[in-house]
């Protein structure tokens, strides 16, 4: 056979129940999920920054870099809602490279992912423990949705996901806000599709069962520039003009809560991290220069950690992105500052 059987995952219950989560943190979770919600269905007037490292590879760098961010929400809660990126799935382009905590808890380690599943719950919630702040991660591998389910308020689906149907479809069944970056190529009609798919109703076969959705009305559309295949030029698509056409692509189309998110990096920034506090100022600018902006772009990407820049794993300095290069700590801060004032 092609595939060599490792070791039987444990079923959701078993992790669950060993790794639980306390009634008072799902208090704070059910009260950040309200607001979140709020703010997508346009009853509270507040911006969102989804903001953290590129991936989560080292637990204590990201519940310090999450404590820190806690202490800046306090500064800042008037005018914005922080929810930290705790991405614990990497997607590999070629399939090469270190594809996440999920995979390798310890990244000089060998693969491991029944010791992974443990390992990312542990550490979403030691940061919501120490914070009181609930996270974002990427849904990359639909399957492993329900280890995380009871402590993300905040889904992603990447560029190279968002056509995939059980991704679609399972997004169709959480009850917190998700986001569908448009794909690699900077198509924003499939990115529009994969929003119509999960906000309707499917059934399908999901982790063994037979499941049927009720659609989830908050999913949106984030927008993260793209690549031309023809000659490998970077097309960034958060300027006022691709904002306000993406907002005239969603008229056409019968969408619940139609809202923007704009990834600072990636194809926006051509992954030039230092360019994120340009171009979220450049965005707040859109929104100040347009009353349907304003109500339209709920909220910012920005790929920040302890420590700028990115490194090899071997170098093993705490803080430091291994995989995407993201800003520093304190270029973050002041970005963060700023841009409460801006809202």
């Amino acid at each position: 056979m092609s595939f060599q059987y490792i070791r039987e995952t444990p079923g959701v219950g078993e992790i669950l129940e060993s790794i639980p989560l306390s009634g008072d943190l799902r208090k704070v979770k059910r009260k950040r999920d309200e607001d979140i919600i709020a703010v997508f269905k346009g009853e509270l007037d507040k911006l969102l920054l989804i903001i953290g490292p590129c991936s989560a590879d080292n637990e204590d760098a990201v519940c310090e870099y999450v404590s820190r961010l806690a202490r800046l929400q306090e500064e800042v809660k008037e005018k914005l809602i922080l929810i930290p990126r705790i991405y614990t799935n990497k997607p590999r382009t070629t399939g090469e490279g270190y594809k996440g905590m999920a995979h390798q808890p310890k990244p000089t380690e060998a693969p491991n992912m029944v010791k992974g599943l443990k390992a990312i719950r542990r550490m979403h919630i030691r940061a919501m423990k120490e914070s009181h702040l609930t996270a974002a991660d990427e849904m990359l591998y639909p399957g492993n949705y329900p280890y995380l389910e009871d402590v993300l308020s905040y889904v992603a689906v990447g560029a190279r996901s968002v056509e995939n149907q059980l991704h679609r479809l399972t997004i169709s069944g959480l009850d917190v806000p998700a986001g569908m970056k448009n794909p690699t190529g900077g198509d924003i009609e499939i990115m529009l599709n994969s929003v119509q798919a999960a906000q309707m109703p499917h059934v399908f076969v999901y982790n063994g069962w037979e499941v049927k959705t009720s659609g989830n009305p908050l999913t949106h559309c984030i927008l993260r520039g793209g690549v031309d295949n023809l000659c490998g030029a970077n097309m960034p698509n958060y300027h006022f003009e691709d904002l306000i056409r993406l907002w005239e692509a969603y008229k056409k189309r019968n969408l619940r809560y139609p809202a923007i998110v704009v990834d600072t990096n990636h194809a926006n920034s051509n992954k030039k991290f230092y360019e994120q506090p340009r171009i979220a100022k450049e965005v707040m600018r859109s929104r100040e220069h347009s009353r349907t902006l304003r109500s339209k772009v709920k909220g910012l990407m920005i790929e920040s950690y302890l420590v700028e820049g990115a490194q090899k794993i071997a170098e093993n300095i705490y803080g430091k992105s291994i995989t995407d290069p993201c800003l520093g700590w304190e270029d973050s801060e002041r970005l963060v500052r700023e841009l409460a004032e801006l809202v």
